[in-house]
């Protein structure tokens, strides 16, 4: 060969530029053709092409499965040329219900854990659509949709499914392009498809732009397959306003106590796509590596019925300062960054909520119009052929007689269409009729199903020349599917502290909150005791456990603090709203869940604080009579860990904390009956830290049970052990100097019992008396006798053997006070 002709061949290029569009070019390919999903489907190629490839196959919920390895070798042979196993892996994906929300394909086999174990071989497995899929392609057979070539243009394959509900959302997605990635979180489909409603009905209704602000109204926030808890709503907020955003989500844990006086955390939920076999592992390296302190064992005790994974704690150990460790460590605690990247138009755009929808919305009415012309164009065909047939009814002897005449079928069709002004299509169709159309049933059924082919006509043509029936069609359908398939959210909303906007979310209600001896705490609302009369024998007041009963029982509103004060004398506190609401009946959630108690460290008073002022008090008394009255500005900022509320002698505790203005007069009450009255100025003002001064000289065993001031009512109501109880006026009681033994105000007998509770009470007012049992009777106070001091009154509660009544609380039925309003009487 010539030398000349090979150095012809030879192209100076410049390797720059080569390599620049070399890199576009696949860059491109990657963006628009592989990890990104369409905005109208939610679909990234190789998953669409998957659902087709089983749709072709006839592969629905109804059909039986079918091997794995035949639905890939379509997809791969038809229209996705690249690797099996990554066809297999969208496949798997689509079927795992811990990572798609609403699974769109029915797997049968092994497909993997939440442990991250892989599927079983293709070869193995088999699958078959979901239900649910079936409404991403249903009428993709009705021209909804445009159809391309594949890769060898010997196949057309759907450019975009008609996807019946707004998938995008409802399974989230993730993908990592070339220098952009998407990750949308999955979502509620009720809340979603709520949301397009409000859209349409907005724009039917009002014919106005929804405001992003009523849609996050609706949208509460992703709704993972695995639940866990979101923490605040600023992160959610800001991935629906702006398309980016970083949620923190959490596992949900519970702490146990254990027979032997140990605790144990259980861990029942993860955050979305966290390894559960990762994490345990992670939490053995802390523990042996003494990053993470107080852990003795770990067990995973998981099971078909749900997770559970089972980390027990050493004696000494303080559970929620290990749990916070392990969110701090560990993926128990995870951020989830939403990035809401979808193509549209084949271009990749950042989507805040509204175009999200809106964008789905468009597709609908593309969809729909297109399947109404087609319904249209098909109605407007046999109408036609119909009109055709019943002239030949109409004139069956001519038609019968030319059709015999004719030499052949063409010259029949010929005659006809002259004879009758028939196009060819209505000709064929009378030469094709069978002779037993003539019978005059057969002509009743042509005429009913040509009215109501006229009246299907008649609403096609107004559905396509009217956008707002168009809208009210797309929603009727999503409204079914919505009622179909829609289920309750399994990701719960839960507080962030750093979350200001939260507490603005949060309705200014009246709330009552109770709290077990064992520790048990939870918020209920007004309305869910009625009022009974003296005597009754109550209603069930929640589902205690061996050995346990109420203790604390008051009524609160939902932004007030509550300040815990400790048996140790601390004191923690945290918003009414941070109690989680349960039933009358459930036992409620372990206080030490919700603030971290040191081992030991058992709750005795509990207060609700409206504001923080100047020129307030927090006044306390202890079981052995010390009396303590400190500022409230001293109590302003309470760590997480706790705050010193007052130093304790040994073998006391504090027993009562009541909010003040300095203008009160206290009484001090005695389990035997014994009543002390003195104003409050005569103990001075002391520093948080101090000890106290004596309130009342207690006698032998005696002891104070509860502490009341004068402002709160005109007079006290003492309860005994065996439901006996009396009024009393305040004014029987004078004022004396604080540390006096004072003056008896009950008449204790065996038929009474001691006295276990004592309210400052009016008329109208209500009270709730509480028994070891957890029976709750709620009884107005004007039923109860006014009676003087030395009496042991009357009977208020009909008790069971060995039963007594454990706590009193006054109940008070008043309109949520303003911010601006110190609530001192909702002290009690």
């Amino acid at each position: 060969m010539d030398e000349n002709t090979i150095f012809d061949k030879v192209h100076d290029v410049d390797l720059k530029q080569t390599m620049e569009n070399s890199y576009i070019d696949y860059a491109m390919s990657v963006i628009a053709a592989r990890a990104l999903p369409d905005v109208r489907d939610g679909l990234k190629p190789v998953q669409r092409r998957i659902l087709y490839a089983m749709i072709e196959l006839n592969n629905g919920p109804d059909k039986p499965h079918r091997k794995c390895a035949r639905i890939v070798g379509d997809a791969m042979g038809k229209y996705h040329p690249h690797g099996d196993s990554s066809i297999y892996g969208a496949l798997v994906n689509m079927a795992q219900e811990w990572s798609t929300r609403y699974p769109l394909v029915d797997g049968h086999g092994n497909f993997g854990s939440v442990d991250g174990d892989g599927a079983a071989a293709m070869r193995y497995t088999e699958a078959r659509l979901s239900k649910i899929s079936m409404e991403l392609l249903a009428d993709i057979g009705k021209d909804t949709v445009n159809f391309i070539p594949n890769f060898d243009e010997t196949e057309k394959e759907p450019q975009v499914l008609p996807s019946r509900f707004p998938n995008l959302l409802v399974n989230g997605t993730q993908g990592i392009a070339v220098g952009m990635a998407t990750n949308i979180p999955p979502h509620n489909l009720t809340e979603v498809i709520n949301a397009v409603v409000k859209i349409i009905d907005d724009q039917v209704e009002r014919n106005q732009v929804t405001d992003i602000e009523e849609l996050l109204d609706i949208v509460k926030g992703p709704d993972f397959p695995t639940g866990a808890t979101i923490l605040g709503k600023a992160g959610i907020s800001q991935a629906y306003r702006t398309g980016r955003g970083k949620i923190k989500v959490r596992a949900v844990t519970d702490i146990e106590p254990m027979a032997n006086g140990k605790q144990r955390i259980v861990v029942t939920e993860l955050p979305y796509m966290v390894n559960k076999a990762r994490l345990i592992q992670k939490i053995a390296e802390l523990v042996k590596d003494k990053k993470v302190d107080g852990i003795t064992e770990i067990r995973d005790e998981s099971d078909r019925t749900g997770m559970r994974i089972c980390i027990e704690l050493r004696r000494d150990a303080n559970a929620n300062v290990v749990l916070n460790r392990l969110f701090k460590h560990t993926q128990m605690q995870d951020t989830f960054g939403v990035i809401m990247l979808s193509l549209v138009n084949n271009e990749p755009k950042i989507l805040n909520l509204f175009d999200m929808l809106n964008y789905y919305l468009e597709h609908q009415k593309d969809v729909v119009t297109r399947r109404t012309k087609y319904e249209l164009n098909k109605a407007e065909e046999r109408a036609h052929i119909l009109e055709g047939l019943l002239i030949a009814q109409d004139n069956i002897d001519e038609v019968i007689k030319i059709i015999r005449a004719a030499a052949n079928i063409t010259e029949a069709k010929t005659q006809l269409m002259e004879r009758f002004a028939l196009t060819d299509a209505q000709a064929q169709a009378i030469v094709d009729m069978r002779l037993r159309a003539l019978n005059g049933l057969e002509r009743a059924k042509l005429e009913k199903e040509y009215n109501e082919l006229m009246a299907k006509i008649t609403e096609l043509k107004a559905i396509l020349a009217d956008e707002k029936l168009l809208l009210g069609v797309i929603k009727d359908e999503l409204v079914l599917i919505r009622d179909k398939y829609g289920d309750e959210r399994r990701t719960s909303i839960g507080f962030d502290v750093d979350d200001i906007s939260m507490e603005d979310l949060i309705p200014r209600e009246n709330t009552i909150i109770t709290m077990t001896k064992l520790g048990y705490i939870k918020r209920m609302t007004v309305d869910t005791f009625k009022s009974q009369n003296r005597g009754g024998k109550g209603i069930k007041g929640m589902q205690t456990i061996d050995e346990d009963y109420i203790e604390e029982l008051f009524m609160t509103t939902s932004h007030h603090y509550i300040m815990f004060f400790t048996n140790m004398g601390r004191v923690y506190r945290m918003k009414a709203y941070e109690i989680p609401e349960s039933s009358r009946t459930a036992r409620g959630t372990a206080i030490v869940n919700l603030i971290q108690l040191q081992p030991e460290e058992k709750i005795t008073a509990v207060i609700p604080i409206n504001e923080y002022k100047e020129d307030h008090y927090l006044f306390m008394a202890t079981k052995s009579g010390v009396v303590k009255k400190s500022p409230i500005m001293e109590y302003a900022n309470i760590r997480k860990t706790g705050l010193l509320a007052i130093t304790l002698k040994e073998n006391d505790e504090l027993i009562e904390v009541k909010f003040t203005d300095n203008d009160q007069d206290v009484f001090l009450v005695t389990k035997n009956g014994q009543c002390i009255r003195f104003h409050e100025t005569d103990v001075r003002s002391i520093g948080r830290t101090a000890m106290g001064v004596r309130g009342i000289n207690l006698d032998g065993d005696d002891e104070v049970i509860g502490m009341q001031l004068n402002s709160q009512g005109e007079a006290l109501l003492f309860v005994s052990e065996n439901g006996m109880g009396k009024r009393t006026a305040m004014t029987e009681f004078t004022p004396q100097h604080r540390g006096g033994k004072g003056i008896r105000c009950y008449k204790i007998t065996e038929k009474t019992g001691d006295v276990v509770g004592v309210k400052a009470v009016d008329e109208e007012n209500e009270v709730m008396m509480i028994t070891t049992e957890g029976v709750v009777i709620r009884m107005g106070v004007d039923g109860i006798s006014m009676l003087g001091r030395n009496t042991s009154g009357v009977k208020l509660m009909n008790l069971d053997d060995n039963v007594i009544v454990a706590s009193l609380a006054k109940v008070r039925d008043e309109e949520v006070e303003q911010e601006s309003e110190t609530s001192e009487e909702e002290t009690e």
